[in-house]
């Protein structure tokens, strides 16, 4: 029996009930959850149907590329799956097969950001189980919630700030060599690299550190002060210019402050 999830269409609904129905007997199988907008009650009827399939250790990574291939064949022809994406050209459904481990990456000036935290947002903290939750899945929910300890998370905080204050360094660089559009680049990976920072700060998962902005700051981290001042960061009207080296400024003034918002 699925759970009461509420789904935003009847669409969402029989797709997510075939993919369940698909991956109830397969043996591997812990636990079918669904993810993002769809398990937040976030979903509107364009939305894409986002699952991820939690299998047991030890499931091999053949066994995983084979359970996704056969899912991916069966889901071409399936009717439910068929009238779900006929529905809007955005309406698509995600589907992950998932081992349920979590390593932290390493974080390095310069390299891109290390989605560690969201994944375990993502896949555990905010997920909703289609039906009844498996061993491993609530095992996995004892494991890393609310979070994880502060032997990991404090080198990694520690990392970050320093992450992003090195983006923030390298800008004034990028301007004077006239790479504007790199250098804005550059100030959105610091935004990003802040973000995750200040989740780390504040014990909280994030969901995503691109979209859902507001309500991550304002409802999650309840710090609905901090918000106005992240909204003029990223807004730049003219790109040819020392905008961004101010941009980037006003993001290092937080950043310096983070342990007090």
């Amino acid at each position: 029996m699925m759970s009461s999830l509420e789904f935003p269409t009847k669409l969402h609904h029989d797709a997510a009930e075939t993919a369940n129905e698909y991956f109830l007997d397969i043996l591997p199988v812990d636990t079918v959850l669904v993810v993002n907008s769809c398990a937040r009650g976030q979903a509107v009827a364009e939305s894409d149907l986002d699952l991820a399939i939690l299998v047991t250790p030890g499931t091999s990574d053949h066994e995983m590329k084979k359970m996704l291939t056969g899912w991916q064949s069966y889901a071409a022809n399936a009717p439910a799956i068929l009238k779900f994406r006929q529905s809007s050209p955005f309406a698509h459904v995600h589907l992950d097969v998932i081992e349920g481990k979590y390593m932290p990456g390493i974080i390095d000036a310069g390299e891109p950001i290390d989605y560690f935290e969201v994944e375990i947002g993502n896949q555990i903290c905010y997920s909703v189980p289609l039906t009844t939750a498996g061993s491993y899945f609530q095992e996995l929910k004892q494991r890393w919630l609310p979070y994880y300890d502060d032997e990991v998370r404090l080198p990694r905080l520690s990392a970050i700030k320093n992450a992003c204050s090195y983006d923030l360094d390298h800008i004034p660089f990028l301007i004077k060599r006239e790479l504007y559009f790199h250098a804005f680049y550059t100030l959105v990976e610091a935004f990003r690299k802040y973000l995750q920072a200040i989740f780390m700060t504040n014990k909280i998962y994030p969901l995503s550190y691109n979209k859902w902005i507001k309500e991550q700051i304002v409802k999650w981290l309840n710090k609905p002060g901090l918000y106005p001042k992240l909204l003029p960061i990223l807004s730049i009207t003219d790109i040819e210019s020392n905008e961004i080296n101010e941009k980037a400024i006003k993001l290092r003034e937080l950043l310096m402050k983070i342990a007090d918002e």
